[in-house]
């Protein structure tokens, strides 16, 4: 099957500087910001009850990421996403930490049944514990996974009608027909905080500019993931490898991104 990867998808996102509005977490919040300007696209952070369905009207699309928690935080997360679903705005979840304590689990089940999420972005243990896989997480890592990771995307995107992207030393992407096999990324995005969240950000960037969300999911893994092989040549280490990120998504080009991109489609 052909690769869904049209270096025009990557064109594209910088052509329209999509605005992408983050409801996420303190840890990586500027991380994320810096990585959707990298990228061409356009960050807001606001999280406030009081502006985010306001916020979310005028996005293109609306991450969420529940990797710091609130009460307050969910309440803002059901406000923008319904928002978001009604001007028919892309809605990109990163599960942070299902599976970790019941507070996660049961919000990000909450999420998923009170809106429709475009793609569902998380790690082999937040995605298993979703799917009601034998699944494991510590604090926010995966730690194991039972049973073939398409497999688990396969029948939670069936279940779900979203795209369900897992990431890992593979990123696996799957939309119910399509399964892709993402092989771009670098050893190095594990040795700082921030790398999943930010594959999220590029996510939604993506998604805004086309309708098909398996083909903008498996873009923007590719693109992210190559950014952090190119990163991970040129750094001394994870200082100089995180600002080595930003520059590589920066300098790329649609043209050196088609060269490089490894993806795999059944």
């Amino acid at each position: 099957m052909e690769t869904p990867f049209p270096a025009s998808l990557f064109s594209r996102v910088r052509e329209v500087r999509p605005l992408v509005h983050h409801i996420t977490n303190y840890v990586t919040v500027n991380d994320c910001a810096n990585i959707t300007l990298s990228l061409g696209a356009a960050p807001v952070m606001a999280d406030a009850p009081e502006e985010v369905a306001e916020m979310a009207g005028m996005a293109d699309a609306l991450v969420l990421n529940i990797g710091t928690l609130s009460s307050v935080q969910v309440e803002a997360m059901l406000l923008a996403g319904q928002a978001a679903n009604a001007g028919g705005i892309p809605i990109v979840l990163d599960p942070v930490g299902a599976g970790a304590t019941g507070f996660r689990t049961a919000t990000a089940l909450r999420l998923l049944d009170r809106l429709e999420i475009a793609v569902l972005k998380g790690n082999a243990g937040e995605i298993g514990t979703i799917a009601g896989a034998e699944a494991q997480v510590r604090g926010v890592d995966s730690v194991g996974l039972s049973g073939d990771p398409a497999d688990v995307c396969r029948r939670l995107a069936a279940r779900l009608d979203c795209v369900v992207a897992m990431s890992g030393p593979v990123d696996v992407v799957v939309d119910g027909d399509r399964v892709a096999f993402v092989e771009n990324g670098h050893p190095a995005m594990a040795t700082i905080s921030g790398t999943g969240c930010m594959a999220s950000s590029v996510t939604g960037a993506f998604a805004a500019v086309a309708a098909d969300r398996f083909a903008t999911t498996v873009a923007a893994l590719a693109a992210f993931g190559l950014a952090g092989e190119w990163a991970a040549k040129r750094a001394a280490g994870p200082g100089s490898f995180r600002s080595g990120l930003f520059d590589a998504l920066a300098g790329m080009e649609p043209a050196a991104l088609a060269a490089g991109v490894r993806v795999r489609v059944e």
